[in-house]
């Protein structure tokens, strides 16, 4: 029997159907660092290969993220924590990565940041889904900003329309008896949870992993404002932004604001 299903195997170059490339369409994928400049800049293909990546593990979170609300949801605790805490390894690899940014200097960037307006990582739409599915819905964001494919229009105009994370996360304390309707309620229900975490451990671990979740955001966005800051000062940013002054403005955003009170009332 084993030898039948050696032989009826079809792996990589044993049978030829499926390669290693083939499977993760590597000919497209790493046809895709195109730069703008001409000559190429020699930092150019850096720039835009981390950005690339960056996309990648959105695209990864938000798969990951959208599971784990939509199980909380429906009542479940123990593998939304667990599609979180996968969630804040890839965070902690988006802060690392902006250490390979950081190799480029000031003028290295410059030779060729003239030709990245009008883009921006202001115009990312995968980061801004995470943000609304996190919890931090920006309506005015589709409004102010002009330059948005319909399709990303689209996304995100569902992720507003859509339930959050903190709704799924507040549907998880339903199911478990507790009243949610008005914020002194809620803030009882985090102190019973906090103070019993024999009974409602997996309540708090949960809590505890949306809160990590937000602060590995947090974390991105103060490395991110010092990479900029590092990289063009004070500038505009190339999508007409305010630059660093934006992004330091955004610091503070927290998507689970009452799970960060809550710490004040323990």
């Amino acid at each position: 029997m084993t030898e039948e299903i050696l032989h009826d195997a079809h792996f990589g170059e044993q049978g030829g159907r499926l390669t290693y490339g083939a499977y993760l369409r590597l000919p497209e994928l790493l046809d895709q660092q195109v730069p703008e400049s001409s000559p190429p800049a020699h930092d150019e293909l850096l720039f835009i290969t981390i950005h690339q990546v960056y996309e990648l593990w959105f695209k990864l979170l938000l798969s990951e993220l959208t599971d784990a609300r939509d199980r909380m949801l429906a009542g479940e605790s123990y593998l939304p924590r667990v599609r979180l805490e996968r969630c804040l390894v890839v965070e902690r690899v988006l802060v690392n990565q902006v250490d390979v940014i950081d190799t480029m200097t000031p003028q290295d960037f410059l030779a060729f940041r003239n030709k990245l307006a009008p883009a921006s990582g202001f115009q990312s739409a995968q980061f801004r889904e995470i943000e609304f599915l996190s919890g931090a819905k920006d309506p005015g964001f589709i409004r102010r900003f002009k330059g948005l494919a319909d399709d990303d229009r689209a996304r995100l105009q569902a992720r507003l329309d859509e339930p959050s994370m903190w709704d799924g996360f507040l549907a998880v304390l339903v199911k478990a008896g507790f009243d949610v309707s008005t914020p002194d309620a809620r803030f009882d229900a985090y102190a019973a949870i906090a103070n019993d975490r024999e009974r409602y451990g997996q309540l708090w671990d949960l809590a505890e992993a949306l809160v990590a979740h937000d602060q590995a955001f947090s974390l991105w966005r103060a490395r991110h404002v010092l990479m900029a800051e590092r990289q063009i000062g004070t500038k505009p940013g190339t999508g007409g932004s305010a630059g660093g002054a934006y992004l330091r403005s955004r610091i503070e955003m927290r998507f689970y604001p009452e799970l960060w009170e809550f710490r004040s009332r323990l």
